[in-house]
């Protein structure tokens, strides 16, 4: 009798800690994110300019991410980009909001429902042009720039504090940008 109420209890329990895990969101060990965050200058298009590279955006060129604020407050994320094995462009459509507070760069973004994962500002210039984004882990790193292009000098900094939080740069996919969307 008392196994019958054994399984419901455990699927319920594993329920909870799956839905608790797929929204939680991280930020890696050595990395803070942006204080003094400033969400309006953040809005806008960004250009892509290296990744690590992951599934969804695996193969894509030409990657861009233009943030809006929703009427609801959390941001849409609306990423475009290029594939060049299957010669179109693709698109998903998000949205994000902050953990803590929104003068912190630490958001969560969603593009399955109520699956987050972590998106750290952990560097922005003070003109909101170039930004370092930390995914939730050392597997997720982005570097953008407001111009398809961006100065030396910013992207050596981005790139020695990507290694100090414990990044392996070498493995970054620099995106081009040859095509007008």
């Amino acid at each position: 009798m008392k196994n019958k109420y054994i399984a419901p209890v455990l699927l319920g329990a594993t329920i909870a800690f799956l839905l608790y895990s797929c929204s939680s969101s991280t930020i890696p060990k050595n990395a803070t994110a942006v204080v003094d965050f400033d969400k309006a200058k953040y809005l806008g298009r960004w250009y892509e300019i290296a990744r690590l590279d992951y599934k969804w955006e695996r193969d894509l060129d030409n990657v861009t991410a233009e943030y809006s604020l929703n009427e609801n407050g959390t941001i849409k994320v609306d990423n475009k980009g290029y594939n060049v094995k299957k010669d179109k462009w693709e698109q998903s459509i998000g949205k994000a909001r902050f953990v803590k507070k929104d003068n912190i760069g630490m958001l969560k973004v969603s593009f399955f429902g109520p699956f987050y994962s972590g998106y750290n500002v952990i560097a922005v210039d003070d003109d909101y042009k170039y930004a370092l984004v930390a995914g939730k882990s050392l597997d997720y790193m982005w570097i953008l720039s407001r111009e398809t292009k961006m100065p030396e000098s910013i992207k050596a900094d981005f790139l020695i504090k990507a290694q100090e939080i414990g990044y392996n740069v070498s493995n970054l996919v620099w995106v081009k940008h040859d095509k007008a969307h």
